[in-house]
């Protein structure tokens, strides 16, 4: 059995309905991909898909986007969301946060604390997922673990709606500041590092390189990862202005071997070195 789901073409402005089916095997027309009767898909005149045999051709969707994540909840976005955002802000920091300062933009500040996103995002930086059972009390958690934190509100402006900014101090005195968006089904995005601008999800093997804009890094970063065996999915470079700070973002199809991060710590250069493997 498969499940099917409708998604809006780009260059349609609209549809009639949003449909969503379960199919049995043996579907006449897939293509490769999800399908579903296509029967209110005309918007306008236009087709908003392509359409066999009555059947339109339509992104593979996965499961989980339909179903949501595993999580304890009650919401998906604001609660399993901001587990993830306070985790992998925990895992950039590369220690035991002692210091955080969470602040809430958009819907988190509006309705953050019935959705328990403030009590999520303070289970994140102590190390929970998004499933575990002890997220609903993690203040009296943090504070046994030694974490003081403070939560208010901020507008960043041009944000996503479900945004928040955490001010870390780890154990060592290490900084981090990182600003991330609740997507949707438990997906995140991290919008920004040190106040470098960056694009991605934590849903891969990930490098993340602070460095001097300078020629040659990103040279040694992929020579490095290619002398390990490791595949480049995606890579994503960001810098404050020329010449100045940059941070680059190789999310790898293949787990980074711990040897990468000391090997590019010695680098003339380089800032910082995280490894976010799943």
């Amino acid at each position: 059995m498969r499940v099917f789901g409708l998604s809006k073409h780009p260059y349609t402005p609209a549809f009639t309905t949003i449909r969503l089916s379960v199919l049995c095997a043996g579907c006449p027309k897939s293509f490769g991909s999800f399908v579903f009767p296509a029967k209110t898909c005309i918007t306008g005149g236009n087709p908003v898909y392509f359409l066999y045999n009555n059947y339109a051709e339509v992104p593979a969707m996965r499961l989980f986007d339909v179903l949501g994540p595993v999580m304890t909840g009650p919401s998906s976005s604001h609660t399993a969301g901001a587990v993830r955002i306070g985790s992998t802000a925990r895992r950039l920091l590369g220690e035991q946060p002692a210091e955080a300062e969470i602040l809430l933009y958009g819907s988190f500040a509006a309705t953050g604390r019935g959705h328990g996103t403030d009590r999520a995002l303070v289970a994140g930086l102590l190390g929970m997922q998004p499933d575990d059972d002890r997220i609903p009390h993690s203040f009296a958690l943090a504070k046994e673990a030694g974490l003081h934190f403070k939560i208010s509100t901020a507008n960043l402006r041009g944000a996503h709606p479900n945004t928040a900014m955490l001010r870390l101090v780890g154990v060592s005195g290490r900084k981090l500041e990182v600003v991330g968006s609740s997507i949707g089904g438990g997906r995140i995005n991290i919008c920004q590092i040190d106040g470098i601008t960056t694009n991605f999800g934590g849903d891969h093997n990930t490098l993340i390189v602070h460095n001097q804009d300078t020629p040659g890094h990103v040279a040694a970063v992929t020579t490095c990862l290619s002398g390990h065996g490791v595949n480049i999915a995606t890579m994503q470079l960001y810098r404050s202005a020329a010449g100045g700070y940059a941070v680059m973002v190789l999310e790898c199809d293949e787990p980074i071997p711990d040897e990468i991060a000391g090997e590019l710590r010695i680098l003339p250069g380089i800032v910082k070195v995280t490894i976010l493997n799943l």
